[in-house]
């Protein structure tokens, strides 16, 4: 499927060992026909090109912003801080507590900065709700995201169906 010519949907990570998990979002946004890239916007390490990120989003085209973190997890709700963009924040199993400290701290986001969190490591559902929110004013994804969930409808249906002839 082509590109759409509307809104992208931006994809920052922390580090490059974030990538094995955000690849998923891109892969699902590919098959959905969404303009997006990925970047390392490290919080701590680079604050500067973080908040030129965040400042820049919007007039660069985003519609959307995923970001992914690990530990700490200061990036998603750093961006959302500075943008204006919708943010889902994925938390990613980095550290020897497998991800929930990423994940509580994205999801304790301050009043009036909110970060959409999915499940850690779970870019894919990222990549879905981006797609949702972009759907809200475009019909092509919106038709794009409800083709997939009927796909996955008729995966789980002839999985029951064989399991009842199986039986």
């Amino acid at each position: 499927m082509a590109a759409t010519l509307g809104p992208s949907v931006a994809i920052v990570m922390g580090s490059d060992s974030d990538l094995k998990v955000m690849r998923a979002a891109a892969e699902l946004l590919e098959r959905f026909g969404i303009n997006h890239r990925m970047q390392i916007v490290s919080a701590h390490r680079t604050p500067q090109r973080l908040y030129t990120f965040a400042a820049e989003a919007e007039d660069n085209g985003v519609g959307v912003i995923i970001a992914g973190a690990g530990g700490a997890a200061h990036l998603p709700g750093m961006v959302a801080s500075i943008s204006p963009l919708p943010v889902i924040g994925v938390p990613i199993s980095a550290t020897k507590l497998n991800g929930q400290d990423a994940l509580l701290s994205i999801v304790q986001m301050p009043a009036g900065v909110p970060v959409a969190t999915v499940a850690i490591d779970n870019a894919h559902n990222a990549a879905v709700l981006a797609a949702q929110i972009l759907g809200v004013a475009d019909a092509a994804v919106r038709q794009q995201v409800a083709a997939y969930k009927q796909t996955m409808a008729e995966q789980v249906e002839a999985k029951a169906l064989a399991l009842e002839r199986a039986g």
